[in-house]
């Protein structure tokens, strides 16, 4: 029987639903993928869901319902943030035959095993687990780089987030745990792995080493980069107070590192960032920014930002534009402000219209793109070294080309023939189309 997956939200999820298919294929069943509109499966379909917005919820319950009417006979089952965090709204949504949170993935297999059986329709959500949930992969299907889960939870409760009570606390994995995994990654062939969690930076504040203190994100980076085989590192989002000069420096001291950091914005004006309960000024996230670039060269800095948060009027949007213009990104995730019922935000006065924050995500956006245009300028102007730069190809695009990504997270299309996803090649960098960067592959 098949047993297919789709996955809504963070690269948290993604992990997880690999760590499903896994428990699945472990099962004897036969795992894929899902995509909305697919009609006929008459196996099992997990929907792996995100309860970030209010939005979230919107288009699962559209995707719930698409997804039963043009599979009729499948076993439907809803796992992931949003029954987690709302058990009793996750329990209405009867297109669902099984109703799993987060705390219960690992019976997945289980209950599935038990509807089929029974056919009694199962709603299962526990409290979250005082301990990180060790749930393990071999591979991750369809990517040529690993995202690898180390840490689970938050503490920060920003006024608009509902993520800590979908999460529970923080929870962090032991390191002997993640060097056991990140070495079967990396025998099977992956070559970079990105280390993700709910609040990364807050990894390893729940474990104490063998010196009596307390773990920090440094920790499971040195670990990382210890795996023989494994070449590249990255991080995923990053909060900027929780990086000081220790931890700038130990990571610095980490060639497999790579120097590409998402340090969450969300706004750069200090009264916007006060209402959302962030912990740091503009002023703190500047000084990070400068120090980061201080310590690693060809360093990249990427983030989200946030517009139409409640009370933000013109003059404070134009002081967070200009401030994401003056830091200079090399990318940006802009989005406007989506309510989110449970949260202290929804609740607060002042709203801001929805034409007025798409003409702000619009404008802002326009800017962002203009940064970055200017950041792979910059790139391609200095690869004046003659073995180029260190290209991970990933995707096959059209005539036969093939695209990757360089250590800072540049975007970057060659003609590669002989050579297949997976591979670290060395580029020399010539030009600039269609938003990615030209490149031609240098003999070895």
């Amino acid at each position: 029987m098949t047993a297919l997956f789709h996955t809504l939200g963070c690269k948290v999820n993604q992990y997880e639903t690999q760590a499903m298919r896994a428990l699945m294929d472990k099962a004897g069943y036969e795992t894929g993928g899902y995509e909305p509109g697919q009609a006929g499966c008459d196996g099992i379909i997990v929907i792996n869901s995100c309860t970030v917005t209010g939005e979230s919820d919107r288009k699962l319950r559209q995707l719930l319902r698409r997804c039963r009417r043009d599979n009729p006979d499948a076993v439907l089952v809803l796992t992931g943030c949003m029954p987690q965090a709302f058990p009793e709204q996750a329990a209405d949504l009867l297109d669902a035959d099984v109703v799993l949170g987060n705390a219960s993935r690992r019976e997945l297999p289980a209950r599935v095993a038990a509807f089929l059986t029974h056919h009694q329709r199962i709603v299962e959500v526990r409290p979250h687990d005082e301990r990180f949930e060790s749930l393990g992969i071999e591979e991750f299907q369809g990517r040529t780089r690993a995202f690898v889960k180390i840490e689970d939870g938050c503490n920060r409760f920003c006024s608009y987030c509902i993520i800590p009570y979908a999460r529970g606390r923080v929870r962090s994995r032991p390191l002997e745990e993640l060097k056991e995994e990140l070495t079967v990654l990396a025998d099977k062939g992956y070559r970079e792995v990105v280390l993700t969690g709910i609040n990364l930076t807050a990894y390893g504040q729940d474990l104490t080493g063998e010196d009596g203190r307390a773990l920090t994100l440094c920790d499971a980076v040195e670990a990382a980069c210890g795996i023989p085989g494994l070449r590249r590192v990255r991080l995923g989002s990053l909060e900027p107070d929780m990086l000081d000069d220790s931890a700038i420096a130990r990571l610095a001291a980490q060639e497999k590192l790579c120097p590409q950091f998402h340090l969450s914005l969300q706004s750069g004006c200090d009264e916007t960032l006060r209402r959302m309960n962030r912990r740091y000024t503009t002023a703190e996230y500047r000084l990070v920014c400068d120090k980061l670039r201080q310590a690693f060269s060809r360093c990249a800095l990427t983030t989200d930002v946030m517009v139409g948060f409640p009370g933000e009027d013109e003059e404070e949007f134009n002081r967070s534009l200009a401030f994401v213009e003056e830091i200079g990104f090399s990318k940006v995730h802009v989005f406007a402000y989506s309510r989110r019922p449970g949260t202290q935000a929804d609740r607060f006065p002042d709203q801001v219209e929805r034409t007025e924050k798409t003409r702000r995500s619009h404008q802002l956006t326009e800017v962002c793109e203009e940064g970055r245009r200017r950041w792979m300028e910059r790139a391609v102007s200095a690869d004046s070294s003659p073995h180029g730069v260190e290209v991970l190809l990933e995707t096959r695009c059209d005539g036969g080309r093939l695209e990757g990504y360089t250590a800072d997270y540049l975007p970057v299309r060659v003609s590669a023939e002989g050579y297949a996803p997976g591979e670290l090649v060395p580029v020399r960098l010539t030009g600039i189309r269609d938003g990615c960067v030209l490149g031609t592959v240098l003999e070895r």
